[in-house]
């Protein structure tokens, strides 16, 4: 028996479909990771065994630097969220929980904000760009923004998340043709019906660079399977964190303390107000959760 190292494009009905040496490598996990409770996911760098018959098992998944539970994927290096600036309109309170979710996990969040033609979405790149966080301002119909998110793109792991309607298929056929996926239609392109397996895969666009197909990431989908944690709600804020140490009191929520330096700096103009109510409205949710569903 021979060892590969390689990387896991896909995994289906207990098959998992290992790209290594620039073969697709069709292989069985080992049982050990069903008894330690360890599910390979798209994403994973793993070692692969294959057998003097062709038969073919992943025997190692190497560590991990970050994964999502929903969808199940690992070593995301940029999670894009696309958002148009009209039909549907981009909800900033949506966007910043899907931020924070990112940030929590130590996924790099870009946000892709689309259909520039029909307004330049300026208001939104001010909120983003103020908060140090990536911004491309695109548009599929003219290419406006789409050299910058290809770029960016190169040798990486990304997954695009969005709601229904806001050119994330569009978007993919720009930086990729060969893709072609038709616009609304990306699911029967690639092979699924409404009742088929939910799955993830890890579309190749060259080279090392690799983009996640997650039927049904939308922002609810991340939403629902990232409960956010209240202690750590702050940091996933980055443009809170430079004032987090300098607030009167050392268990400040941020919310409505006297002495909050992170109100101050709403004020000072150095926070822009629309991520500080979403932190706000985004707390006061967290606060309801009850300990038992944080398990």
């Amino acid at each position: 028996m021979r060892t590969e190292e390689g990387l896991l494009r896909k995994g289906i009905g207990g098959f998992y479909y290992v790209e290594a040496a620039d073969t697709i490598y069709e292989c069985k996990a080992r049982g050990i990771f069903r008894k330690t409770g360890v599910t390979p996911l798209a994403g994973d760098r793993v070692a692969i065994g294959i057998g003097p018959d062709g038969t073919c098992t992943i025997d190692e998944i190497h560590g991990r630097k970050n994964f999502l539970a929903r969808p199940p994927i690992s070593n995301l290096d940029f999670l894009f969220l696309v958002a148009s600036v009209s039909d549907p309109a981009p909800n900033t309170l949506l966007l910043d929980k899907m931020i924070a979710a990112a940030e929590e996990r130590e996924i790099e969040p870009v946000v892709v904000v689309s259909k520039t033609d029909l307004h330049d979405g300026e208001g939104l790149r001010q909120i983003y760009t103020a908060a140090g966080i990536r911004f491309f301002a695109v548009s599929s119909v003219t290419g406006e923004g789409v050299d910058g998110v290809r770029a960016l793109l190169k040798g990486k792991i990304s997954a695009f998340t969005g709601n229904s309607g806001v050119g994330k298929s569009s978007l993919l056929n720009r930086i990729c043709p060969e893709l072609k996926l038709k616009t609304g239609e990306i699911s029967r392109k690639l092979g699924r019906g409404r009742h088929t397996t939910r799955q993830v895969e890890l579309l190749k666009l060259d080279g090392d660079t690799y983009v996640a197909d997650t039927p049904g990431f939308s922002s609810i989908d991340v939403e629902r399977g990232a409960i956010l944690n209240r202690e750590n709600l702050p940091f996933d804020f980055r443009e809170f964190r430079p004032y987090l140490n300098q607030c009167r009191f050392a268990s400040c929520s941020h919310t409505c303390e006297k002495g909050c330096a992170v109100i101050q700096a709403v004020r000072d103009g150095k926070i822009h107000p629309s991520r500080y109510e979403n932190y706000a409205a985004i707390y006061g949710e967290i606060k309801k959760i009850k300990d038992w569903q944080l398990k």
